[in-house]
Order: structure tokens, then C-alpha cells, then sequence
């Protein structure tokens, strides 16, 4: 059974609004196929958050407390390209209790002041900016493939596979029988605190591609 797309929108609406309440003056709206109207049933959701320079650290720090306000959660990791910025961070959200096709990409910047003076955005830690877990990122991908699958998307499926065993640098050939596939990845893992995640992506394969 698909998931039910309108949870998912509603559970978006919930997450704008935290956001656009818990910085003064930010402004928070949908991005990818969410905005554009072209989302199914497994489309994650995709946010901008942009809030003033001087609330931009302060912003930051907030961020778990307001998720947690709508959703509890999951995980929190802060893409590390972005980590050392001071007027950027992406971050990648996991929710408890929802499908794990719906992260939240939560894409926060500071905006820039009228007298170009940036210097209260700097500072502040990344939320969730303590390490980026390959392991995690390599389930990522283990998720991104049963999304592809779904969507009849073989090509893109093995893609996010192979480049799912490099980031763990673990040699495999992809098979194509995607819910073995996804178990092997799973199981290759060698972070213990990517155990529980783990277990939920090889239930995720086994919800979705059983029959595949």
C-alpha cells in the first residue's frame, strides 16, 4: 500500500509554519515537486527556510526543538559541504512514525542585510552537524533505490545502489533483485548506531518490493 500522500502535505503545511514562527522575520516555503504539484505518494518534502543574518546561529540551534514541536524525531544530520558556512546550512530530517520517504530537506539560509553586514549569521553550530555518517548516507541511498523501483525506475535504482556500497566502501555487484539487494547493503554496515536505521530500510524493502 502507498503511502498516503495526504499526510505527508499536511505534515508539510504543520513544518512551514513552525519554521516561519520560530525565527522573526524568516520565511519558510516548498521547493521541488511539492511546489511545482508533480509529487506522488513517495516524494520527500523539500524546504526553504530563510531567516535574517543576525538570527541565523540562534535559528540554527532552534531547529530540533521546532521539528520535534510538530513531529518527534528520528535523526538530524547536517550536509558537511555546508557545515563550515556562515550564511548556509542543509539539512536532512528523519520523523518517527512516518514513512521514510518523506525526509525533510531543510535548506536554511541566512538572508543577507541591507548593509551587506553578515557578521550575525556567523557562528552557531550546524543542527545535527556533530559527523556525517556514511553508513547513514549509504542507507539513504537504500531508500532513494525502493522510491526509484516504485517508480519503475530500474536504472536510477542500480545507481543509488552501487553508490550506496562505495560510500561504505564495501565491493558489491548489484543484482537487480532490489529487496536482496537492499538487505545486502544493510547488512554491510558496520556503524552500531546505524543498527536501527538499518533494520528500517530492510522493512521498508520488505513492505514494498516483496513481490518485485
Amino acid at each position: 500500500m502507498s503511502p498516503d500522500p495526504a499526510i505527508r502535505d499536511a505534515l508539510a503545511a504543520e513544518l512551514l509554519a513552525a519554521l516561519r514562527d520560530g525565527s522573526p522575520g524568516s520565511c519558510a516555503s516548498l521547493r521541488g515537486s511539492l511546489a511545482r504539484g508533480t509529487a506522488d505518494a513517495y516524494s520527500d518534502i523539500d524546504v526553504a527556510w530563510t531567516v535574517a543574518g543576525a538570527e541565523f546561529g540562534a535559528s540554527l540551534a532552534r531547529v530540533p526543538a521546532l521539528l520535534t514541536g510538530v513531529r518527534p524525531l528520528l535523526s538530524v544530520r547536517a550536509d558537511p559541504e555546508f557545515q563550515g558556512s556562515p550564511v548556509r546550512r542543509l539539512l536532512f530530517v528523519c520523523f518517527a512514525g512516518l514513512p521514510l520517504f518523506w525526509r525533510l530537506d531543510l535548506d536554511v539560509r541566512a538572508a543577507r542585510a541591507p548593509d551587506g553586514d553578515d557578521s550575525g549569521a556567523r557562528g552557531g553550530a550546524a543542527a545535527g552537524g556533530a559527523g556525517w555518517s556514511l553508513a547513514a548516507s549509504a542507507l539513504a541511498n537504500g531508500v532513494a533505490a525502493v522510491k526509484a523501483v516504485l517508480r519503475e525506475q530500474p536504472g536510477t535504482a542500480r545507481g543509488l545502489l552501487e553508490r550506496g556500497f562505495a560510500r561504505i566502501a564495501v565491493p558489491a555487484a548489484v543484482t537487480g533483485e532490489w529487496r536482496t539487494d537492499i538487505h545486502r547493503l544493510a547488512a554491510a554496515l558496520r556503524e552500531p548506531d546505524q543498527r536501527e536505521q538499518a533494520e528500517r530500510v530492510r522493512s521498508l524493502a520488505d513492505t514494498h518490493l516483496a513481490a518485485r
